[in-house]
């Protein structure tokens, strides 16, 4: 008997959280010694050792921490069980709770206007927002791990997701742009103020074909500390068009020649959550949110077909479309001026 009851799932996710025995009995209300049982019980039904234990507490191995991954999405699908099954065939206002995990510029520019519309539409349904470093795994990660129940995350175009077993789909596109300081003669022989998420598969190639990008002198993980510092004339910087939305004052944007670096961005789900009333509601939200200047819809792939309604599997794909007047103008209606390089 392999089967892991609802409260020992609850228990490897305190533990994995809380790092401890003690601190997971004490945040679910009940003994250590308890919390110990449940552990063994679970190695023993799947038949794996979840947790090293230590002088130093409790920390998840590789089973482990896959293990809690599904603890997490199963716990997710439990919670939402019954407003699913109440709410079954209606169409009226959501309850609960959804959670997001998102880059800072997507959480910044892409996701206001769609929290502002689904409390509008759902009063009920609160939201969580998690800002995540997209590098390594994520906000898909986050997702992947139960954290999370929709990520916007940068996608490769045409690629599978980022990481296995999720639904991704790509809502828009964006290019890179040089940010340098304003009035500079010749932005291109500065100094270099790297970004640590600049460094991803879709704009690796580009960097990899140019000649004229110097070392790095400043290595920031912050793409606002980046351009701070580009505007106060210690550098400059190749930055996606989101992160130059409200740029700060001293700071020109020049675009890189007729072949950019670009990357898309999507959203990302899992398959059983991506039919829920909640996330259909926040993807719906997605494609019909005005894109800031400088971003393009996204073309769905050619195989892709609408899944039917309600599908559990699959979301609704965003609508083919080409450059609107919104999404083609240039940055410079932002604060940061246009210039020529």
């Amino acid at each position: 008997m392999t089967d892991l009851a609802p409260h020992e799932l609850r228990i490897l996710v305190a533990v994995d959280e809380e790092r401890s025995f003690t601190a997971a009995a004490t945040r679910l209300e009940t003994t250590q010694s308890a919390v110990s049982h449940a552990v063994r019980a679970c190695e023993r039904k799947l038949g794996a050792v979840l947790f090293d234990r230590g002088r130093h507490g409790a920390r998840p191995t590789d089973a482990g921490a896959r293990a809690v991954a599904y603890a997490r999405r199963i716990l997710r699908l439990l919670d939402a069980m019954g407003p699913e099954v109440r709410g079954a065939g209606a169409d009226g206002p959501l309850t609960g709770t959804l959670r997001i995990a998102a880059f800072r510029s997507a959480a910044a520019h892409l996701l206001p206007p769609v929290l502002a519309r689904l409390a509008e539409r759902h009063p009920g349904l609160a939201t969580h927002v998690r800002i995540v470093r997209e590098i390594g795994r994520g906000s898909a990660g986050e997702v992947a791990d139960g954290r999370a129940d929709l990520g916007l995350a940068t996608l490769d175009a045409g690629g599978p997701p980022p990481v296995p077993g999720l639904v991704a789909v790509r809502l828009y596109e964006e290019s890179y742009a040089l940010a340098h300081p304003q009035g500079h003669p010749a932005p291109r022989e500065l100094p270099l103020v790297d970004w640590d998420e600049n460094c991803g598969s879709y704009t690796r190639d580009w960097w990899q074909r140019q000649d004229w990008i110097p070392p790095a002198t400043v290595d920031v993980e912050d793409d606002t500390v980046a351009l701070s510092l580009v505007a106060q004339g210690l550098g400059m910087a190749i930055m996606p068009r989101t992160a130059l939305l409200g740029a700060p004052s001293g700071l020109a944007v020049a675009d890189l020649g007729p072949c950019p670096p670009s990357r898309s961005v999507g959203y990302v789900t899992t398959p059983e959550l991506a039919g829920t009333a909640a996330v259909r509601a926040v993807i719906r939200e997605l494609r019909e949110v005005r894109l800031p200047a400088g971003l393009a819809p996204a073309r769905p792939a050619a195989s892709a077909r609408p899944p039917a309604a309600g599908s559990p599997s699959t979301p609704a794909q965003p609508p083919a479309a080409g450059p609107s007047s919104t999404a083609s103008r240039s940055l410079r209606n932002s604060p940061a001026s246009a210039s020529s390089v």
